[in-house]
């Protein structure tokens, strides 16, 4: 194996949930509450990329007190809305369990909504979940995760790969010195691929192509 143990992010790595279920609440929301915020999916996307989101909010108007609002408003959203997991994924995650492997995930979505989309979408269930309902300390990109699953699992940081489509999961697997693999499937930005392809320990295009990595052979 590889890997002993896998660290997914979930959105826009496991599941396509931006495009299907994240973006149009946000425009619903905007459309709504802040009028003059006009976003495509790709200034979104970018922007949830770097700055971020939180800096993507404050930059049309948000306080911290909004933010809470919209906080509820999603997640009032997402619990009615499951986003669908990108072809082969479920395939991967199972082969990883049932060869033995440990699986966590690592991720800004609510725990409660990881395992609902689990569940529904026929995955297997994580044996470790660090979502956003963790104190702020305890979030990517702080290495809080990381450090809890190779103190609980007993790996050393060669045994872990982080698997994520954006920064924070980056920058989480540098400050532990755990292998990065890039998600290339969840968008075709030039800025966001030229990023992960340039500092990152592996870049994957497609799902196949990671598949085949991973278990070293062909899926």
């Amino acid at each position: 194996m590889r890997y002993p143990c896998l660290v997914a992010d979930h959105d826009d790595t496991v599941v396509d949930s931006t495009a299907t279920v994240h973006f149009p609440c946000f425009k619903q929301y905007t459309a709504e509450f802040y009028p003059h915020a006009d976003y495509t999916l790709e200034r979104y996307l970018k922007e949830n990329f770097h700055p971020g989101i939180i800096e993507l909010f404050r930059s049309i108007g948000m306080s911290d007190e909004d933010m809470l609002h919209e906080q509820r408003y999603w997640n009032a959203y997402v619990k009615e809305h499951t986003p669908p997991v990108y072809p082969g994924m479920r395939e991967i995650l199972w082969r990883h369990k049932r060869e033995g492997g440990v699986l966590c995930v690592v991720s800004h979505s609510y725990t409660e909504n990881i395992l609902r989309d689990y569940r529904e979408n026929d995955l297997p269930e994580p044996d470790m979940i660090f979502g956003w309902e963790s104190p702020a300390e305890e979030r990517k990109p702080n290495p809080y995760p990381l450090q809890r699953i190779m103190e609980k699992g007993g790996f050393s940081p060669s045994e872990l790969l982080v698997l994520d489509d954006l920064k924070p999961g980056y920058d989480m697997a540098r400050s532990c010195g755990v292998d990065f693999a890039a998600v290339g499937w969840s968008n075709d930005i030039p800025e966001i691929e030229a990023f992960m392809r340039h500092n990152c320990d592996y870049y994957f295009k497609t799902v196949p192509e990671f598949g085949e990595w991973f278990f070293g052979e062909d899926f």
